[in-house]
């Protein structure tokens, strides 16, 4: 086992992940196999039980573990291990802190906090999750948490947190959040934007804004927390089969995952056509600029030529190719500089703060 241990923190620095010792301890002593004691399905679909000569190999990879599903869609997972850690890292959580977290999962997110010396209130609105979730802390010894079932948006008010976690895709934040928070603290949420979900950190004020800590892709939300709203982008628009390529790559060498974020971050920023699509014979999702009817529009992949297709072929491979001189004109700006503000939309009932505009800070003289 320590030898396993040793290798996932290793899977996880391999990542891109800086690991505090703080964090590193929390990785290598909670025991993750004690939150999914019942198995799992893995990225490819398929199942991993306890007694499988593959269980513990496959707990201790830098993977998602699928823990519940709805016929073949995931609602329920323990998330991948280096954006857990880059997100706690993030959330610079200190011993004594009370942290409230959206979403419970598995458990091992809220033991890893608890690791961290923080009290941890745990809420999720699926009942059967939050029982798991609190047995399995049971079996860890996870002291300092607490898993209440529960509407998310309405937060858990008992206290005022010094952190907000929220753990599922979100469309924007829920308000009660903000006013649950003790003074200096702030939220951190995954916020839909073009086809993804990149961490938003916000902290209360007006007007509202935020800041970008890194990409990410998480379970969608339902209800208010899910809510489109005028400044949603198109869903994922699948396979798009009928694109042919109408400008030719940019670059000699594809962009590296990490930058072909950025680059995506800018033109959802930009476009709000601006969505994830898929292409015949490729496994990666790509991104797209999705016109009217959903089944053409424009493709960019990660080497910067453009596919495109539908009657507007023409017009928006025009639109990809100045979406990309832009980016790369302003020195290709990473994710992280942009300014956010938000604005309440959504579900006039139960209202949400959403991304509105997006700002980069003016270049070094």
């Amino acid at each position: 086992m320590a030898d396993v241990r040793r290798d996932f923190l290793d899977q996880i620095r391999l990542d891109g992940v800086r690991l505090t010792p703080e964090l590193a301890a929390a990785f290598a002593g909670v025991r993750r196999e004690l939150f999914v004691p019942e198995g799992f399905h893995r990225r490819d679909g398929s199942r991993v039980e306890p007694g499988d000569p593959a269980f513990l190999p496959s707990v201790y990879r830098n993977d998602v573990l699928v823990t519940k599903l709805n016929g073949d869609k995931p609602i329920s997972s323990s998330s991948q291990p280096s954006l857990m850690a880059m997100m706690l890292g993030a959330l610079d959580v200190r011993p004594g802190m009370r942290v409230l977290e959206i979403g419970a999962g598995t458990g091992y997110n809220a033991a890893l906090m608890a690791a961290l010396g923080a009290e941890v209130t745990s809420v999720d609105v699926q009942e059967d999750v939050a029982a798991r979730a609190r047995s399995a802390l049971d079996r860890a010894g996870a002291a300092g948490v607490r898993v209440v079932a529960g509407d998310g948006y309405l937060g858990v008010p008992d206290f005022r947190y010094d952190r907000i976690i929220v753990t599922v895709g979100v469309a924007g934040f829920s308000p009660h959040w903000f006013g649950q928070l003790a003074p200096g603290g702030f939220v951190m949420a995954p916020v839909e934007h073009a086809g993804h979900h990149p961490v938003l950190a916000a902290r209360p004020g007006d007007p509202m804004t935020a800041t970008v800590v890194c990409s990410s892709g998480f379970m969608a939300a339902a209800g208010p927390l899910g809510a489109r709203h005028s400044g949603s982008h198109p869903p994922s628009a699948g396979i798009l089969a009928a694109m042919a390529e109408t400008a030719p790559p940019r670059w000699a060498s594809p962009l590296d995952a990490i930058v072909y974020r950025d680059l995506w971050y800018a033109a959802g920023a930009w476009d709000h056509r601006a969505t994830l699509a898929g292409l015949p014979g490729r496994e990666q999702n790509h991104l797209a600029l999705l016109d009217a009817t959903g089944t053409g529009g424009a493709v960019i992949p990660a080497d910067g030529s453009v596919l495109a297709g539908g009657p507007e072929a023409e017009r928006y491979t025009a639109d990809a190719v100045a979406l990309i001189d832009r980016w790369w004109s302003l020195g290709r700006p990473p994710m992280s500089a942009w300014q956010v503000s938000l604005a309440l939309d959504g579900d006039p009932a139960a209202p949400i703060q959403v991304p509105r505009t997006w700002t980069l800070p003016p270049p070094r003289r």
